[in-house]
């Protein structure tokens, strides 16, 4: 019997910078974890800008800094309406991302949210302040949180 698979779709602004680093840390967590045949990941954007972009060299920088294995032919894609029905757990990255959800009516958590005791709930966008490792750091942190969640909730 084949077990379902449970869905995992991070949003950024781009989808070049945070969501793709976050996408490859909570796949590397998993992996790490022995569950990579339970979960689905990927990542889009909330807005056009950047669709079909590769992603940025800076994120890239930073996971191989960490040995966390990224998807090279990433490309950039335009979240859709669809995938918030189609994924399990849709998580934004900060409360600019949380207010364009809501121009189109959805809703989604942030990803520090997971983080029980978090001061910061918003990932800053290294795309701006080309603080990558700060990114990671937080984004690190939500994954776990949020594979400890997911974990307890499906009970694995």
């Amino acid at each position: 019997m084949t077990q379902r698979k449970i869905r995992v779709l991070f949003v950024c602004t781009g989808n070049i910078c945070r969501s793709p680093m976050a996408e490859a840390v909570f796949q590397h967590l998993v992996n790490e974890a022995g569950l990579t045949d339970r979960f689905e990941i990927a990542s889009a954007a909330m807005t056009s800008w950047e669709v079909g972009e590769k992603i940025h060299p800076g994120t890239m920088a930073v996971l191989r800094a960490h040995r966390v294995d990224f998807r090279q032919e990433k490309r950039a894609r335009q979240i859709t309406l669809d995938d918030f029905d189609t994924y399990d757990f849709v998580v934004a990255m900060d409360e600019i991302n949380l207010r364009e959800m809501a121009q189109i009516g959805k809703t989604a958590p942030r990803l520090l949210e997971f983080a029980e005791g978090s001061k910061v709930l918003n990932v800053p966008d290294p795309y701006y302040d080309h603080n990558f490792e700060r990114s990671y750091q937080l984004i690190k942190t939500g994954c776990q949180a949020l594979l400890r969640k997911i974990r307890e909730q499906e009970k694995f």
